[in-house]
């Protein structure tokens, strides 16, 4: 239940429309719903702001479907992440509304457009990590942001990137995707005040070990206001985003 949901849920309380023992009864669930092999966060659109993710990796199908189930009960745009061939079919046949987006391989469950707030910008280095760049937007669009991109705009022709200085500028936080030797999100936190989370992912040559070569490049950026998060790890960096990108709006 998120923070909207039980404003609404207390104010039927007060104005008489809803018996206190039957909202209590809805709030008996929270905070978590226990499925037998998993317990279901559904507190945590009240604590964090945005519902429990569904990482699928290791997950059968079947559970994986009956956990966006039981969050989709309770949440729009319900997010499962690294979603694969086997769970898209399974979520298809389950019946339950949902978008799957093969590329960032994600699903939504029970679509909802949002009106997005502020301004992420999601830059990627080149068009080999922009499955990882896929994620980060498609994330920061469910948790209701405004999102642009500024693809293939890597270190090795920063003409490219110096076309997108003024979009950079007007961002609240700026996701920066790049694998190889990692450089892109040094090079754009020198060009603006904004802060910069930069996402390594694992594109690259043998030396580049995956994107740890990345990764590593990233934390030692010489550049203020980088901020760094695992490789491969759009959704990481889209909720962090979110989270900046909501408070400036409050601020504002």
């Amino acid at each position: 239940m998120d923070s909207e949901r039980l404003r609404r849920l207390l104010g039927e309380v007060s104005a008489g429309r809803l018996d206190p023992d039957a909202a209590l009864e809805r709030l008996r669930a929270l905070p978590y719903a226990d499925l037998g092999f998993a317990k279901v966060d559904l507190h945590r659109g009240l604590r964090l702001g945005a519902p429990e993710a569904v990482y699928c990796p290791g997950k059968t199908p079947e559970q994986v479907v009956a956990i966006v189930r039981r969050l989709a009960a309770e949440h729009p745009n319900v997010l499962a992440t690294r979603a694969g061939a086997p769970v898209a079919a399974a979520m298809a046949a389950s019946g339950l509304p949902h978008r799957y987006e093969a590329r960032a391989r994600l699903i939504i469950a029970r679509p909802e457009a949002v009106e997005g707030i502020g301004l992420i910008v999601v830059a990627a280095a080149g068009t080999a990590d922009e499955p990882v760049a896929d994620e980060a937007v498609l994330v920061a669009e469910a948790l209701g942001n405004r999102v642009e991109r500024a693809n293939d705009c890597g270190v090795a022709g920063l003409h490219r990137l110096l076309a997108q200085r003024e979009l950079l500028s007007e961002a609240n936080t700026i996701i920066v995707v790049a694998g190889m030797e990692g450089a892109l999100p040094s090079v754009i936190a020198g060009l603006v005040d904004r802060p910069v989370i930069a996402v390594p992912t694992s594109i690259g040559y043998g030396a580049s070990f995956d994107g740890l070569a990345a990764l590593l490049a990233m934390m030692n950026a010489c550049a203020p206001g980088v901020s760094v998060v695992n490789i491969d790890n759009g959704y990481g960096a889209a909720h962090q985003a979110s989270q900046i990108n909501h408070l400036v709006a409050k601020i504002r």
